[in-house]
């Protein structure tokens, strides 16, 4: 027989479902911000507040966490995904446009702000290598959360955007350098030299270039098995165990798994299979990266917090302001328009959640002491909790205090979405679309669930994406909402009936030119939203008449009007709408998008 389940073996994961289920829709109706919603159940059921109760009331530990190790775990994996998807859509040819952001602001900021605050630490009496350590671990910034609330609010374009998620990149990078290097002051004893800092960054710069030399070998073949068995389920298996065993190897190397699930990202960015993995790990990042916030929630301390609570909130101030202003002081210097600049201070301000992982090595290491790793968590918390309502506050106080001073142009984004077609099904019918689009210099974008096919297309230098274009959020990924055409031309009429339907539900003014496989494949097509359904037994016959015409003696030009009326007729008879139809049906559609935005919003 087996053994009786134990029901407080699920009670993390009952708790973290009806906080995601339950209470964040309510806090989003009410206006709260997700974020904001998973921080503060994250302080009430943490273990400072009703999970310390759990003693007096032990009824109370079933629906409280009354340890945040409980959950650390799974917490982490939000990070590991969404290091892993900016990895993929970042790439390293989008690395190297934003070279100069990234390794010239990001560096001089860490640098800057680590010294600094490395002085203060001096100032109230830490030893040299408590005040290193602390400096820096105190310059690293949100990435989880920054980076959440710019890709929601679509921000990342933008030059506030761009600005901040270079600075975000480089410190995800510098995390590798300082838990080698706390590991390197918790060995040595007798302190720290210039010597061991370079030892702590060259460990960390031959493990990265392990970990990207066997990804470039092996990732893209193994993908490519798993695409040939044509199982969604086994491509995201893999997927995910991409994800989570590049970030436990780099683990094993002494690095941070983000990093190793970024690496793999970027590895993966020049793949025909990324636009897929977009779409698979985008749902799993997302929930993973609210129990994440939960987790930073319940590292809250309200009790100490209602206990000292000016000291606490004045710290979390004073590290806020300081962080902010010098960025300020640097950002000038690479040329940011000072919109942007007051944007990203204030986003970059508050500590960040590398934080709780490098002074967890500190304390191990005896490093820092822990009450002074206790105090410093309190204060970064505080500060993270802040992001989304200084995020809030930026725009509104940017325009007021520059309301007279003119912007200056922004750059250019490292990577524009030229595309304007999308090609569903690049077989026959669609390779000979997209040859049609590139002689008259249209951009497009060609998707396929064949990887033999994707494969072969991208040596002749196609852009093809592996991927199922009857998934709302693979579309999504293709960026549908800046595209004017899709043409669906598998030779399936499932398949093509189901990419209409997920077309038409993601934009109701797009026009789709769909393969239909004769009229009465047409007829249901038009009724499922297509804007232009073209069969091809209609057409094989209406290109076998004009031959017959022409070859019968009729002119050419009255061959081919011949045919054009024709084929209004068919279109006519298939029940294809007019003009005025067409565009009654587009109003239509797209007030009932906008009102189902609306509801979801």
């Amino acid at each position: 027989m087996t053994s009786p389940v134990d029901p407080s073996a699920y009670k993390e994961a009952l708790i973290f479902l009806g906080t995601a289920g339950v209470v964040i829709p309510i806090f989003r109706k009410l206006g709260i911000s997700s974020i904001l919603g998973f921080l503060i159940v994250g302080a009430l059921v943490g273990p400072y507040m009703l999970g310390g109760l759990a003693q007096t009331y032990p009824w109370l530990a079933n629906f409280v966490f009354t340890e945040s190790e409980e959950f650390s775990q799974l917490a982490e994996l939000g990070v590991v995904f969404l290091l892993f998807l900016i990895g993929i859509e970042l790439s390293f040819e989008r690395l190297l446009t934003l070279r100069r952001l990234v390794f010239g602001l990001g560096g001089l900021q860490m640098l800057v702000t680590t010294v600094v605050l490395m002085l203060i630490g001096l100032w109230l009496g830490l030893d040299p290598a408590e005040a290193l350590i602390i400096g820096s671990v105190l310059s690293l910034s949100s990435t989880a959360i920054v980076v959440q609330l710019l890709s929601d609010a679509k921000r990342l374009g933008t030059q506030a955007g761009r600005a901040s998620f270079s600075v975000l990149l480089f410190q995800d990078l510098a995390v590798i350098p300082i838990l080698l290097l706390i590991s390197v002051l918790g060995a040595n004893e007798e302190g720290f030299t210039f010597a061991d800092i370079l030892t702590a960054i060259a460990q960390a710069l031959i493990a990265i270039a392990v970990i990207v030399i066997v990804g470039r070998f092996l990732l893209r073949p193994l993908l490519r098995l798993v695409a040939a068995t044509r199982s969604g389920d086994l491509f995201m298996a893999t997927t995910l165990l991409i994800a989570v065993g590049a970030g436990y190897a780099a683990s094993l190397a002494g690095l941070s798994m983000a990093l190793g699930a970024f690496l793999a990202g970027l590895l993966l960015a020049e793949t025909e299979f990324r636009r897929e993995i977009e779409a698979i790990i985008e749902p799993f990042k997302g929930l993973l990266l609210g129990a994440f916030f939960l987790l930073v929630g319940m590292d809250i301390d309200l009790n100490q917090v209602f206990s000292y609570p000016v000291v606490f909130i004045l710290s979390a101030v004073a590290l806020i302001v300081v962080k902010a202003l010098l960025f300020w002081l640097i950002a000038g210097l690479f040329k940011i328009d000072r919109k942007a600049r007051i944007e990203t201070a204030l986003l970059l301000g508050p500590g960040g959640e590398f934080a709780f992982v490098a002074m967890a090595a500190a304390v191990a290491t005896g490093v820092v002491t822990s009450i002074v790793s206790d105090a410093l968590l309190i204060i970064v918390s505080l500060s993270m909790a802040s992001i989304p309502l200084l995020d809030y506050l930026s725009r509104p106080l940017s325009r007021t205090i520059l309301k007279a001073a003119p912007e200056m142009p922004m750059e250019a984004p490292p990577e524009t979405n030229e595309a304007r077609v999308i090609i569903a099904g690049f077989g026959r019918v669609g390779r000979l679309i997209g040859t049609m689009l590139e002689e008259h210099k249209i951009p497009y974008i060609a998707v396929d669930t064949d990887p033999q096919v994707v494969a072969s297309e991208r040596k002749l230098g196609k852009p093809i994406y592996y991927g199922d274009a009857a998934r709302p959020e693979f579309l999504r990924r293709c960026h549908i909402a800046h595209m004017q055409v899709i043409a669906v031309t598998m030779d399936q009429p499932k398949k093509v009936e189901d990419v209409t339907v997920a077309a038409r539900a993601e934009r109701a003014d797009i026009k789709i030119i769909a393969r239909a496989r004769d009229d009465r494949h047409a007829v249901k097509l038009y009724g499922l939203g297509v804007t232009e359904a073209v069969p091809e037994t209609i057409e094989a016959s209406l290109q076998l008449g004009e031959s017959v015409l022409v070859g019968a003696g009729l002119a050419m030009g009255l061959a081919i009007a011949s045919v054009h009326e024709q084929r209004d007729v068919f279109r006519k008879m298939l029940g294809r709408p007019n003009r005025k139809e067409e565009l009654a049906l587009a109003r239509r559609r797209k007030a009932r998008g906008i009102s189902r935005a609306n509801e979801e919003t």
